[in-house]
């Protein structure tokens, strides 16, 4: 379409360019016939004379035969002397033209200085009857005596022909234009079946391309009778599937074996915190312990709360990452969201914990006790984000949003650093001397199970809040 397009261009501009020069040349070669006659006229005139033939006759010589001549050869032309001025012209209305009275230096220099002693000017103006733009060309020759002197200077006009362009020219792009018309809805029609043919195989790919998930096992393409490329990359794509669920398969085991490690190496992380401080509690009752000691039962009373309190903190380890591997069980219910976020909320007993709402009533499905294990978690982050701020503030709203119930936990505590921020839903990883990294983590798992998300913003000294959004049964 887009060549057909072109080459409609190309060829009008190369038409209007071929009859401009055809009509440019046709007048030139018109002008000089012209030419060739008038003087041909002017040279027998001045032979059959009976006046001497010199400038100052020429009036005479020319009196009558000057209207004989332009008209037989259907053309006005006028007689000056050698220095320019006016002598005899056919035209009947002379003498209201001045500018026709005298010729131009310029002309009478360009004339004298020409080898073939002649000379052509063009003139370009627009007439008023018509709005028309007329192109009038003047010749300029000498006029000779018998003994070839020069005795006067013969000026021919000639108002070009433009028939070429005003009539023909116009008629022949019309009928260029109807066939490059008619030949471009061809293109587009073949254009149209050729690029359905070609793309109906693309197609298929790229349908499949798209549905291509990794969590899945893709079919593969099947097409009857592919062309040679089409069946090359077919073959590819089919290829990539066979190679793309090895891959999958091996990411997946590598990712367990990596999870599994990692959580391992956390586990032993954190039980050895307090075996540490029983080890050295052990060693140093047993230097130290002497029977008649009159305090026995007192250093006895102490070293076992030591190792109760060490014990209770490994049995905290193992409820923290039982919980955290514990997926959360879409035991779903219908529940007033607000209620319960209030009642998580009232459990702690901060005054500067405030909890705000709009609704008294926003009801969803969700597991009432992974919903209240949220906002706790949350809370107790954002009372452990205040604890050297002088006018501590937490708020927890809760609102309806675009079909989804939003949950936002706001503190004014010491926030997040900017470094910490792609890390804080990893497992394992906290900002805080106690504690093993597991909270966030787990409530990212939770509020994900349930089809929600949660997004947090944070700027250093100035606070951090958590919005959570979980999908509403009814709006």
């Amino acid at each position: 379409m887009f060549l057909v397009l072109m080459a409609s261009v190309l060829i009008a501009g190369v038409t209007i360019y071929q009859y401009r020069e055809q009509s440019k040349e046709y007048n030139r070669d018109r002008l000089e016939r012209k030419e060739a006659q008038i003087q041909e006229s002017v040279n027998l005139t001045i032979r059959k004379t009976t006046f001497e033939r010199i400038t100052e006759n020429l009036q005479h010589i020319f009196k009558d035969e000057i209207f004989e001549i332009a008209e037989i050869q259907n053309v006005n032309f006028s007689i000056y002397d050698l220095e320019g001025q006016i002598i005899i012209d056919s035209h009947p209305n002379l003498n209201s033209d001045e500018s026709s009275k005298c010729l131009e230096a310029i002309v009478l220099q360009k004339l004298r200085t020409n080898e073939d002693q002649r000379y052509v000017e063009e003139i370009s103006h627009i007439e008023k009857a018509s709005n028309e733009e007329i192109i009038l060309r003047s010749s300029y020759t000498f006029i000779k005596d018998l003994r070839f002197r020069d005795i006067g200077i013969l000026k021919l006009e000639y108002i070009e022909d433009t028939s070429f362009e005003d009539k023909e020219l116009p008629e022949l792009l019309l009928r260029l234009a109807v066939v490059y018309v008619v030949m471009f809805i061809i293109a587009m029609i073949l254009a149209y079946f050729t690029s359905k043919y070609i793309t109906r195989s693309l197609k298929t790919i790229s349908d499949k391309l798209n549905q291509t998930d990794l969590s899945i096992k893709n079919p593969k393409i099947i097409v009857e009778n592919p062309s040679e490329e089409i069946g090359r990359l077919i073959d590819a794509y089919n290829g990539m599937i066979d190679e793309l669920e090895q891959s999958a398969v091996m990411l997946a085991k590598s990712e367990r074996e990596q999870a599994w490690r990692e959580m391992a190496k956390q586990v032993a992380h954190e039980i050895k915190n307090p075996l540490t401080p029983m080890r050295l509690s052990v060693q140093s009752f047993e230097r130290k312990f002497d029977v008649d000691d009159p305090n026995i039962k007192t250093k006895l009373a102490e070293y076992s709360k030591t190792l109760i309190q060490q014990i209770d903190t490994m049995s905290s380890i193992a409820s923290a990452f039982s919980n955290f591997a514990e997926m959360p069980a879409q035991q779903n219910e219908s529940l007033n969201v607000v209620k319960v976020v209030k009642l998580a909320v009232d459990i702690f007993n901060e005054s500067y914990i405030h909890f705000v709402t709009e609704e008294d009533e926003i009801i969803a499905n969700l597991d009432r006790t992974q919903l209240v294990r949220v906002v706790t978690n949350l809370v107790k982050n954002a009372i452990q984000a205040v604890p050297e701020i002088e006018n501590p503030r937490i708020l927890v709203t809760v609102a309806t949003e675009d079909g989804f119930v939003k949950i936002a936990i706001a503190d004014n505590g010491f926030g997040i650093a900017d470094e910490f921020k792609e890390k804080i839903f990893e497992p394992k990883f906290t900002t805080k001397s106690s504690g093993m990294g597991l909270g966030l983590g787990m409530v990212k798992n939770i509020v994900e199970t349930y089809k929600g998300t949660i997004v947090f913003t944070s700027q250093p000294t100035k606070g951090t809040v958590f919005t959570i959004r979980f999908p509403l049964t009814n709006n």
